[in-house]
């Protein structure tokens, strides 16, 4: 795998730029060579043999998106050991938990991280979150800042280490069905899942995709500026646009550092062809107004991409007319960490087709999607809705869940049989095309990361206070969903704005800050049906103000709870309104 990203490609043209990390501070960028990549890679492969990594074993990678976090992803790949990159931004707990669930026996990361102008203590976290993983023989710990930190036994000095080590580390020869890397991913229980992805396949897809839906020609700069904690960081920053020998951006700072025109003072000065973001990112920008935008020359713009979520109307008319100048293909991109890369999109398709806007429309090669009714029916014909189904296998799908093949099979393959069931729920347009219209369980996207809310009613259900939480989604205008709490406190008179400070912080320290709910509003009692299960449903009409319209209630345990939710939330709103 890592010949197909490096080595064919330094010996045809080792002076071809692989990487360009764009760093926190603008106008310091770093680019990297496709041979020094290489050198990199090796010198870090060969330290990790040395103390003991060998194939088959589990790496985390635990840092900011640069070129040595990349080195890593492949020095793993090179060496046969599976790596599982946790985002930079999850706390000591949840970092813990992904180590222990995949066994890991070393951890890789930074002294410390920089992101918007900020230090971000990475190698603190690593050393809480290790105390209590017995697995973890080493840290290597690399330096991203001059500032010394704590180093122990286990740590070592990574930079140091690599300069001793050879520049020669022969790939091992892996099976197209050998383990790449896991990465974790929130589904409707509270622990998260470990999503396996192999080699050929796996690929082989992300190429292919990364080449088609962008029409990323050789010479071009890529610029996906997702993070690689996440699956679009592996396939788009990482795996893609390597194997296709291209020129690829790393975007370690924020979309408002040092001020909301930094996307496009970074496509003016590095001349990005294929920009691909978030929507609640474009969401955000959007409130800053176009002069941010208008500021910089984005003429070396072709292809405009959105991933995450499914992007409003509005955010794509201001993407495509006031970053793309109205002459830009903009491709709204759906896929899944399990579907290894892009699944529909507007493109590839014949010569200027159209494009809807808001719409990922087209499937891929090899796609063929369906959609099915409650009663496990297919439905056919156009202008339909139902649960989104994929019929047939393709390259890039997850393999299982690591060390949980009947979860695998249970979440994706038992709802539908023969069928690979998305969680989300489509609309086939009268002309054919698809449209993703949202998750169809209890997992909310909150600024297109995969949360499920279960995972936050479980971290706040360690409260001493708080005997029972529902959480449900709600529309944000920026992060396309928050999340939203009702709680139940043991003792109505206990100070409420304590434990709803202590339920943020325990969500903060338990998952990540993205994951901290914008609302805490505390009831009597929660909606349960007879058998004790909460209708969510109900909360979530509460929160959306349809409450004129709550639908069938008589599964409820007791309906005098409605008229006491909806109390308690026009309480806290009319204390909310200044």
């Amino acid at each position: 795998l890592t010949v197909n990203c490096l080595d064919r490609h330094v010996e045809r043209s080792p002076d071809r730029v692989a990487l360009i990390w764009e760093r926190d501070e603008p106008g310091t960028e770093v680019r990297v060579t496709y041979r020094e990549l290489l050198d990199l890679t090796c010198r870090l492969a060969n330290t990790l043999k040395k103390y003991g990594i060998q194939k088959g074993d589990k790496v985390a990678i635990y840092m900011s998106v640069s070129p040595l976090s990349v080195a890593a992803m492949l020095a793993c790949a090179r060496i046969g050991a599976v790596h599982t990159v946790v985002f930079a931004g999850f706390s000591a707990e949840s970092l813990a938990g992904r180590i222990m669930d995949s066994e890991c026996k070393a951890v890789i990361t930074y002294n410390q991280g920089v992101r918007g102008g900020r230090i971000i203590e990475l190698k603190t976290t690593v050393d809480k979150a290790v105390k209590s993983c017995p697995s973890i023989k080493h840290v290597f710990v690399a330096q991203r800042t001059d500032n010394k930190v704590q180093m122990g036994d286990r740590d070592v000095p990574l930079e140091e280490e690599m300069a001793k080590a050879s520049s020669v580390c022969t790939p091992e020869s892996m099976d197209s069905e050998d383990m790449l890397f896991m990465l974790y991913t929130s589904g409707s229980t509270g622990k998260p899942k470990g999503i396996v992805h192999t080699q050929a396949g796996y690929l082989l897809y992300a190429a292919l995709t990364h080449q088609y839906v962008f029409d990323y020609q050789q010479g071009d700069v890529f610029g996906c500026v997702a993070d690689i904690g996440w699956i679009t960081g592996h396939s788009y920053v990482v795996y893609g646009p390597l194997c296709n020998g291209a020129t690829s951006v790393l975007f370690e700072s924020t979309p408002v550092y040092p001020d909301p025109g930094r996307y496009w003072e970074v496509v003016q000065r590095l001349k990005i062809n294929q920009f691909y973001g978030a929507p609640t990112a474009i969401r955000l920008l959007l409130n800053y107004g176009e002069e941010w935008v208008k500021k910089y020359d984005r003429s070396s713009l072709k292809t405009l991409g959105s991933v995450g979520e499914p992007i409003n109307n509005e955010a794509w008319q201001w993407f495509y007319h006031v970053v793309g100048e109205g002459r830009c293909t903009l491709v709204d991109t759906w896929w899944q960490t399990e579907t290894g890369g892009i699944c529909i999109a507007p493109r590839p398709s014949e010569e200027k087709a159209e494009i809807v806007p808001a719409m990922a429309m087209r499937p891929f090669f090899g796609i063929v999607p369906v959609l099915m009714d409650e009663n496990g029916k297919v439905v056919e014909g156009n202008d339909v809705s139902g649960a989104l189904c994929i019929a047939q296998p393709w390259p890039g799908m997850a393999r299982t869940i690591y060390g949980d093949h009947q979860r695998f099979v249970d979440a994706y393959f038992k709802v539908y049989p023969g069928y690979y069931f998305t969680g989300d729920g489509a609309y086939r347009t009268k002309k054919g095309y698809y449209q993703i219209t949202g998750r169809m369980d209890d997992v909310i996207n909150i600024s297109g990361h995969r949360l499920g809310t279960a995972e936050i009613e479980d971290a706040m259900a360690d409260h001493p206070e708080v005997p029972e939480t529902a959480v449900i989604g709600y529309p944000h205008e920026i992060k396309g969903e928050g999340a939203f709490a009702f709680v139940v406190l043991k003792d109505q008179a206990s100070h409420v704005d304590r434990v709803k400070e202590e339920l943020k912080t325990m969500v903060a320290s338990k998952i990540a800050k993205y994951a901290v709910p914008d609302h805490i509003v505390v009831v009597k009692r929660l909606p349960k049906t007879r058998s004790g299960k909460i209708m969510r449903r109900l909360l979530k009409k509460v929160v959306t103000e349809q409450s004129n319209n709550m639908g069938d209630v008589t599964t409820l345990d007791d309906p005098s709870v409605v008229k006491e939710i909806l109390d308690a939330y026009q309480k806290y709103k009319e204390k909310r309104s200044p």
